[in-house]
């Protein structure tokens, strides 16, 4: 097996749902399964942001109405049933079943209809992209996927193949990333950008801090919950 990603970029405007993300950073949806055949879909994202974020990003993702997944817009007459699993003022769950997905233009539908039963698939949304990473067998002919979902974009979405890889770190982010807050979770990033946890290290807080434009108490106490809970977390799931 081998790890492919394809990443859809999307233009303001392209789609409604990823304007929610374009339009304020730090808003972060992924998957925590997602599961297709010939026929149906069915899915677990957890979402994490602000307040006021996730009632943007719920306006739309739960009008079953609206294909969340279309890669074009006509012509999708699947059936879509959306569902709040878990609510938390920055952490939200939510799962999505869609039926008779053949008739509708998705990676899902387009992976499963080319690779076939078995495919295990991620997905994530940050800014201004929609990640999807595939397990394929060796033997697929993946130029042929690509081409068959670049084909089917619309106007204000654009693709790329992200990487080819072993697999590695499936499912990695959930043990820890719905315990932090937006607040935290941005923190780490800077830090892990800058080289704060390489040895030696290659930041300070205080380089944090502004880059962050964040006084240097506040970057620290983020930091220290965000590692007190990181290790709590990996401690009663391994020791």
């Amino acid at each position: 097996m081998r790890e492919f990603e394809f990443v859809l970029t999307y233009r303001a405007g392209a789609d409604e749902l990823m304007d929610v993300f374009v339009e304020r950073p730090g808003l972060r949806a992924q998957t925590a399964a997602c599961f297709a055949n010939d026929r149906s879909m069915w899915r677990v994202d957890h979402v994490l942001g602000s307040p006021e974020a996730l009632d943007a990003v719920e306006t739309h993702f739960l009008d079953e109405t609206t294909c969340n997944e279309c890669l074009d817009v006509a012509g999708c007459t699947s059936s879509r049933e959306y569902q709040v699993v878990s609510s938390d003022p920055e952490h939200r769950v939510y799962f999505t079943r869609r039926e008779e997905i053949q008739h509708c233009h998705s990676i899902p539908y387009l992976a499963v209809d080319h690779v076939g039963d078995g495919l295990l698939i991620e997905a994530e949304r940050r800014d201004d992209e929609y990640v999807w990473r595939l397990l394929i067998p060796d033997d697929c002919a993946v130029g042929e996927l690509y081409d068959r979902i670049d084909s089917q974009l619309r106007d204000g979405i654009s693709l790329e193949l992200g990487h080819v890889s072993d697999p590695q770190n499936w499912n990695g982010g959930f043990g820890t990333a719905g315990l932090l807050t937006p607040e935290e979770r941005e923190a780490v990033a800077s830090a892990v950008e800058a080289g704060y946890y390489g040895t030696p290290r290659d930041a300070t807080v205080e380089d944090l801090a502004d880059e962050l434009d964040t006084p240097h108490s506040t970057v620290q106490y983020r930091l220290q919950r965000a590692e007190e809970k990181i290790v709590e977390r990996f401690a009663s799931e391994t020791l």
